[in-house]
């Protein structure tokens, strides 16, 4: 990350975070009847809303580079970051998917749901630290164990 961010630079994240969750609450997207229709093919909105974020992001990772070398706020240059496609990126996809099925409700939505009154939410937030925890936990372990074996070669 460049240390030569605009003074603006958390300010606009707040702001710009605090939008995306009166949207999400404004569009009844964070309520987890909306979603769980969704994911029973009951109801659609949800996912003209995901393909109208994706159109709009779309459009902005290709124009972006084109018009500035760097991101205002930041002052990064605009480059790819591919990462590759491996058992992690699956069963990490694989327990997203089930906790956003079993609580209705994703991660960046689950802000906006607490924020609309759904206190119940609070069990899904503490799974999802939790989870966090034991994943960072358990990642750090490996780190070490890699480190140790390396370490006696």
């Amino acid at each position: 990350m460049s240390q030569n961010r605009h003074p603006l630079f958390m300010p606009l994240i707040l702001l710009g975070g605090l939008i995306f969750g009166f949207g999400l609450g404004f569009s009844q997207m964070a309520r987890p009847e909306v979603v769980l229709n969704f994911l029973q093919f009951e109801d659609f909105g949800l996912l003209f809303v995901m393909f109208g974020a994706a159109i709009v992001s779309g459009i902005a990772f290709a124009v972006m580079p084109r018009i500035s070398d760097a991101a205002p706020l930041t002052g990064d240059r605009y480059e790819r970051r591919l990462k590759p496609f491996d058992r992690n990126v699956l069963i990490g996809g694989g327990i997203f998917g089930v906790g956003w099925g079993l609580s209705g409700i994703c991660p960046g939505a689950a802000y906006a749901s607490l924020g609309v009154g759904n206190v119940t939410i609070l069990w899904a937030l503490a799974g999802m630290f939790v989870g966090a925890y034991l994943q960072g936990y358990w990642r750090s372990q490996t780190a070490d164990a890699g480190a140790a074996t390396a370490g006696a070669d």
